[in-house]
């Protein structure tokens, strides 16, 4: 060993110890999003609402005293009052207890729908954006042909060949399968645009050089690293499925009585709008306050969760 010269060296004094203090203790990317997310006020707002929507439309239904499918043809068409918040419809049914329980199920779609496009996404976008070569290019060329054709022609076609009207079915689950056709097209590019930066990473190197597995690297290493644009397209999702589907209702392709949904309702509503105009203004208003809301807590999201907003 080396010996040294100690006068070389002057040792600290007791100010020159003191270091500064950390004034603002270490946080992990999902308190910081939260964080930033509580500091957007719109988005915030926007999520009150979504729970309260989702809460009201559970509730609702189930204690109010009114039943959603019991007709009083005494009751008909009666302004909104004191007694019936949003009148009453054409059969004496109460309206906000329809559009609650329309809400209910438009939300079910909504969820439901963007649920299994995230899973068909992520894992066909994974897999195409992780092998690339021919197998990307053959995925991606499959996927540019659905992509190509509107996607609403799709759900038409196939809700007409499914979900034909006094079949006896809810036509629920059609609907459902009818918006997963193409749908997970934008999850899919997503998920296979980020997985194609990410396998160049030096922890995806690491992963290899430690003998991991093809698909531990991409479901335990790659897609989990793509959480929060996963989560900020599915939230995008749900609105364009609530949409979709009130479109497809308000045409007849929809859900089949007795069962509502908020298209179905603005569907019936239509025939008496010039008579009775409030039987369409409170369905329609649900559906843009629901798709409204979810837009702008979407896209309060993106920005919470963006890696370069961390301050």
């Amino acid at each position: 060993m080396i010996d040294l010269d100690e006068s070389l060296f002057t040792p600290l004094t007791a100010e020159e110890k003191k270091v500064d203090p950390i004034v603002r203790p270490s946080i992990g990317y999902w308190k910081d999003a939260w964080r930033r997310l509580k500091s957007n006020k719109v988005a915030l707002i926007s999520l009150i609402v979504i729970i309260l929507v989702i809460l009201a439309s559970i509730v609702v239904p189930k204690f109010s005293q009114f039943s959603y499918d019991t007709n009083n043809l005494s009751l008909a068409n009666k302004k909104p009052n004191g007694t019936h918040w949003f009148g009453t419809d054409q059969l004496g049914r109460d309206i906000f207890v329809r559009v609650m329980y329309g809400a209910r199920y438009s939300l079910t779609i909504g969820f439901a729908a963007a649920t299994i496009n995230l899973i068909i996404g992520v894992i066909y976008g994974g897999i195409a954006g992780f092998i690339g070569g021919r197998v990307d290019n053959l995925m991606m060329r499959f996927v540019d042909v659905l992509y190509s054709i509107p996607t609403m022609i799709y759900v038409i076609i196939f809700m007409a060949i499914f979900n034909q009207p006094g079949s006896g079915k809810s036509g629920l689950g059609t609907i459902i399968m009818a918006l997963c056709i193409s749908y997970w097209v934008g999850m899919a590019r997503i998920v296979r645009g980020e997985v194609l930066q990410l396998k160049q990473q030096e922890f995806v190197l690491a992963a290899k050089t430690l003998g991991a597995s093809k698909a531990r690297i991409l479901f335990r290493h790659l897609i989990p690293n793509c959480v929060g644009s996963i989560i900020v397209t599915m939230t995008l999702l749900i609105p364009q499925a609530i949409f979709t589907e009130a479109f497809l209702s308000f045409i007849g392709l929809g859900i089949n009585p007795p069962l509502a949904s908020l298209g179905t309702l603005a569907n019936d509503a239509q025939k008496t709008l010039t008579v009775y105009p409030y039987q369409l203004l409170f369905p329609a208003a649900a559906i843009c306050i629901i798709i409204l809301a979810f837009n702008l807590f979407g896209d309060g999201l993106s920005e919470a969760l963006d890696p370069k907003n961390k301050r």
